[in-house]
């Protein structure tokens, strides 16, 4: 394909190039064929790991290979039948372990989709947000300040567009783009002004380009096999784990070995003993308990996503359980981010309108007594204002019989649109009338925007921003249609109608003009608003989330102290936060201004009791999180702009949201919200504490029966007993009690005190002294339950392979019951209901079922050497299997008594 320098066309000549209309886009049907022909847009990486690979690596397990060896050592010796079941048994925990790594995998993949950027596009002439991944070349693409650059784009409108590219070409400085340049001959990548390229962040401004290349055919994609996907490294819990598992494989190999040697000791044959340590050791060391851990979590996982919460990163799975404090934003978190302007003042009168939500429909009124909006010249240039300093739109759609309406943009900006349109404005016709010639963008430090529009064959900017500041940069004031010099009443009449509106949680907005010569290239804001004519004041309110209050309870009961972070007014912030109950009345706020004063140590301190703050900027939230950090607890940050990504990556968990927030930000977050709902944050902690309290409960299990299983062989050893367990058993016991009963534990619901418990220390150990007890007391019973059995045999029947049996289906009965016992450490399984874990009863009834089938079946009792049980033989094997189980359960309820 021919390399076309892209940056020195006309744009009018890239349009006609690639057949997209500049204004309308790129038709559905031509996307399709593009789509087809050229590919997804997403780079190529390295390959993932296949089945086989997989399947490799679970052979490279040292005990594995110990294993392997034996039954090569079995098979020389004539032991044929016992070589084969062993490899067979090794074959099929292999593949288990390769079924739960695939699934684990799978569940990773389809989050990171979710995960995925998204890009705004206009096609067949409507503005949509499609998935990156789904442009193509020609596809008209909409940027703003916060967003990623989704592919490589030829720029056609730009607006004080500036664009971070420190990742292709080294430059700390964001590079200032122009789409009106032409740029001629080669031009390196660092000064194609007229460009956007993929993977680079839009800093400042807006603008609008088409796609000229895509995937690997960007700039990126040149240097694509330099760029490796990141790789997730261990969670400090799957560390922790790794570390238990060391030890404890130490350990289960030094007994083994004592075994070994005890057996030689009072001579047993060599093999024999050599055979039962290491599948003793094979059996009792919980190899699989990694592979677990990563599917509870990798389900877990997915779970949060059905709650509205994608998950990035492994690790703050685990961290969500530890949560002590949840920093929220209040617009569209803790509210339900549909704006309603709800009062307008102007001209020394206090209108009130109707109507709900985004539907623009509702009256003006003023007391009780309707009115026509547009018969009030300042009321309608200060709707005009609001409407045309604006970058929001409002769309209707239909779902079905029901039409709905919904803002594209800023909630804020879109309720002003709203208000417009039920006074009658229509959009379009004043768009064409008062075209917007240039803008000085929204920006977080000067809280305000312009745009400048021509107005009766003249210019004009427009300003909306904050009520205060607005005020002061005001020198004249518009009443009655007429222009007046502002006074000192007027400015006292304006503050006390704000107050008032922000104590009835309202968000104010001011609005303000002014006449202008001529339009500026670059408009310079200090220059611009000054000297403004002040219109009035908008109050609008967005409800608080009747789930959030339910929320806000849960986390006082959990421990957990919500905060408030807004740029909003304190008297709004108070308000909502007090019908939220996350404050009461004697509690303080702390606004910006304040916390501008405070050094470190005095913000810590303010830290401990402060519950909203308000009127703060994105750069007030990294001191915020520093300052509660100090004070010991573990802090969950939400953010949704390109500022607030330092605090999300400061925070333990850093939470974007889906819908308002930007690229930047969703990239720093460990997690992001698709509903953008403060619940969903709390049922994601939830989530987070059921997941560790599962991974503790599997490994409660593990560990009882498996030092169980050492215990039952040695202390036979040390008594001069027979070996209980033949190696064949001691495998298939593994296999049958490690996978199924293991994995249905990380599949528990969750406990109903989950969340009224005080949060979890990220320093305790996963094995703490209250559950080491238990392990030492379910290892004890379970081990006495299966010699008890093992000796009456030998007693009673004097007869080896009958004992063995009776071992062999009481461990496993035991363990089985083990596994119910384990659903919960405090709660007693009758209370959460013996089988309302249905997959603990079919793991716990596929397990029962292969233990009858090598008692039962004539050819599987030659190979594992069992006698068939009579129902006599089950009532000895039941009374002394469940002697374990009702241990556990008098044990909870001493615990309980404590």
């Amino acid at each position: 394909m021919e390399k076309i320098n892209w940056y020195s066309l006309e744009k009018e000549d890239i349009s006609g190039k690639l057949n997209t209309d500049l204004k309308n886009g790129l038709p559905s049907d031509l996307v399709e064929k593009r789509l087809e022909s050229i590919g997804y847009n997403e780079l190529v990486g390295k390959k993932g790991v296949t089945i086989w690979q997989m399947l490799l690596e679970q052979f490279k397990d040292f005990l594995v290979l110990i294993l392997i060896g034996a039954s090569f050592v079995s098979a020389i010796i004539g032991e044929v039948t016992d070589a084969v079941v062993i490899i067979l048994i090794v074959i099929l925990n292999a593949v288990l372990g390769v079924m739960q790594e695939f699934r684990a995998n799978k569940a990773l993949e389809a989050l990171k989709e979710m995960a995925a950027p998204e890009a705004k596009v206009i096609r067949d002439g409507k503005i949509i947000e499609i998935p990156s991944r789904e442009l193509v070349p020609g596809d008209l693409v909409l940027l703003e300040a916060g967003n990623y650059v989704p592919a490589d784009i030829r720029l056609v409108e730009s607006v004080n567009l500036k664009i971070e590219e420190a990742s292709l070409t080294g430059e700390s400085v964001p590079a200032e783009k122009n789409a009106e340049v032409v740029l001629g001959g080669e031009v390196p990548l660092g000064d194609r002004s007229n460009s956007a390229f993929m993977g680079t962040v839009v800093t400042y401004g807006r603008g609008k380009g088409i796609v000229v290349a895509t995937g690997m055919n960007t700039e990126i994609g040149l240097i694509a096999e330099m760029l490796e996907s990141y790789e997730e490294g261990e969670t400090p819990l799957q560390k922790k784990l790794d570390e238990l598992g060391k030890i404890l494989g130490i350990a289960s190999l030094a007994i083994c070995g004592i075994v070994f040697l005890l057996g030689i000791f009072r001579g047993i044959p060599i093999l024999e003993m050599f055979m039962t340590s290491v599948s003793l050791a094979v059996a009792a060391i919980p190899e699989g308990l990694p592979a677990i851990v990563t599917i509870v979590l990798a389900l877990g996982m997915q779970r949060m996503v059905q709650k509205h919460a994608i998950i990035k990163k492994l690790h703050a799975v685990e961290t969500l359980g530890s949560t002590t404090v949840i920093c929220s934003d209040k617009t569209g978190t803790l509210t339900q981010n549909e704006m309603t302007a709800r009062k307008v003042f102007v001209s020394n009168k206090v209108y009130s309108i109707s109507g709900e939500g985004y539907k623009p429909h509702g009256d003006f009124s003023i007391g009780d007594s309707k009115c026509e909006p547009l018969a009030d010249t300042d009321l309608k240039m200060l709707l005009t204002i609001g409407l045309l300093c604006n970058d929001a739109k409002l769309e209707e759609s239909s779902y079905g019989d029901e039409k709905t309406w919904r803002i594209i943009g800023d909630p804020t900006e879109g309720c002003l649109v709203v208000a417009a349109t039920k006074a009658g404005l229509d959009t379009d016709e004043l768009c064409n009338r008062m075209p917007r010639l240039q803008e000085i963008p929204f920006d977080s430090e000067r809280k305000r925007m312009t745009t400048f529009h021509s107005y009766e064959q003249k210019y004009v900017a427009f300003t909306k921003g904050a009520p205060d500041i607005m005020l002061n940069l005001s020198s004249k004031i518009l009443k009655n249609g007429k222009i007046f010099d502002i006074n000192d009443e007027d400015r006292k009449q304006i503050l006390e109608v704000n107050h008032n509106m922000a104590s009835q949680a309202l968000r104010v907005l001011a609005f303000a003009f002014k006449p202008i010569n001529d339009i500026p290239k670059k408009p310079d804001p200090v220059e611009i608003e000054k000297d403004m004519v002040f219109v009035g004041l908008i109050g609008m309110i967005d409800p608080a989330r009747p789930e959030a209050k339910d929320a806000i309870r849960i986390c006082k009961e959990a421990g957990i102290r919500p905060v408030m972070i807004t740029g909003d007014y304190k008297d709004t912030a108070e308000a909502i936060a007090r019908e939220l109950g996350m404050i009461d009345e004697n509690s303080k706020a702390l606004t910006g201004t304040e916390l501008d004063m405070m050094d470190e140590q005095q913000l810590a301190a303010a830290a401990k009791e402060v519950s909203v703050y308000a009127r703060v900027s994105p750069i007030h939230k990294l001191r915020i999180v520093d300052a509660i950090k100090q004070n010991g607890h573990i802090v969950a940050m939400t953010g949704d702009g390109v500022n607030d990504a330092p605090a999300l990556k400061k925070a333990d968990i850093g939470i974007a949201m889906g819908i308002t927030g930007t690229d930047v930000a969703k990239e720093a977050a460990d997690m992001i919200l698709t509903d953008d709902n403060f619940a969903s944050i709390v049922s994601a902690v939830e989530e987070g504490r059921v997941i560790y309290s599962n991974i503790r409960k599997f490994i409660f299990f593990l560990l009882s029966c498996n030092i169980a299983e050492i215990l039952i062989i040695f202390v036979a050893m040390l008594f001069g007993l027979p070996v209980p367990l033949k190696p064949i058993q001691l495998l298939w016991l593994n296999l049958l009690t490690d996978a199924f009963p293991a994995l249905a534990l990380g599949m528990e619901a969750k406990e109903p005190n989950i969340m009224k418990r005080p949060p979890r220390n990220p320093d305790e150990p996963i094995l703490d002294r209250q559950m080491n007890w238990q392990i030492a007391i379910q290892s004890t019973f379970m081990t006495i339950a299966v010699l008890g059995v093992f000796v009456f045999s030998l007693n009673n029947t004097s007869n080896l392979e009958i004992a063995r049996t009776y071992a062999f289906a009481t461990l496993i009965f035991s363990e089985l019951l083990r596994a119910y016992t384990s659903r919960s450490e405090t709660l007693s399984v009758f209370k959460i209901g013996f089988f309302s874990n249905k997959f603990m009863v079919g793991g716990t009834l596929v397990s029962f079922l292969l233990l009858l089938v090598v008692l039962y079946v004539p050819a599987l009792r030659y190979i594992f050497d069992t006698v068939k049980l009579s129902i006599y033989d089950w009532d000895i094997i039941v009374l002394f299997g469940i002697m374990p189980f009702l241990a556990a359960e008098i044990g909870k309820m001493f615990l309980k008594s404590k």
